[in-house]
């Protein structure tokens, strides 16, 4: 997390912007840019002591009050569900959104918002879990999307082949030297 507070402290203290990029670890446009929202927010040194890092993030650079008030929010729910459907894409659950606002007269996002918030909201509601294996201990198939099917090209029969990938269980993860 940007160090924000340290930032705006340093700049009251008087310190050059190469000093606070040394000290705070950060890219001159970082240092730059707090500088200019903290005087848009008339933000100066000393902070107010009740302010926490994550509040004072908020204030400085929340993406949720960068959007326009009077732009429609995607319906995340909806979308959700959609994008299980084989065949949808957010670029198509985009378009849907554009003529839906256009058609009640609702300023719609870009296409890049529309992703990133769709995102964003994914985010909050993602379950991760990193399983730690070996190489060539445990083989997992997934597939996607419909089946594969081949049609013989003699009798015009449609097949449902199965497909398999294999890995030799005593694969040496790490090879050495052979003569």
């Amino acid at each position: 997390m940007t160090k924000y507070r340290e930032i705006i402290r340093l700049t009251g203290l008087g310190f050059s912007q190469r000093d606070i990029m040394a000290s705070c670890g950060v890219a001159q446009k970082t240092v730059v840019k707090v500088q200019k929202r903290a005087r848009e927010l008339k933000l100066s040194w000393p902070l107010d002591e009740a302010m926490t890092d994550t509040e004072l993030q908020r204030l400085m650079f929340s993406k949720e009050n960068m959007v326009s008030p009077n732009k429609r929010m995607p319906d995340y729910n909806y979308i959700h569900k959609e994008l299980l459907r084989n065949g949808v894409s957010k670029k198509l659950l985009w378009t849907e959104y554009m003529e839906d606002c256009r058609a009640n007269g609702e300023e719609p996002l870009m296409y890049s918002q529309f992703c990133y918030h769709i995102q964003q909201d994914e985010q909050k509601h993602r379950a991760t879990m990193h399983i730690s294996r070996k190489p060539g201990e445990q083989v997992e198939v997934d597939w996607a999307g419909d089946p594969a099917t081949v049609i013989d090209p003699d009798t015009g029969e449609i097949l449902k082949p199965v497909l398999t990938g294999q890995i030799h269980p005593k694969m040496d993860p790490e090879p050495r030297n052979r003569k």
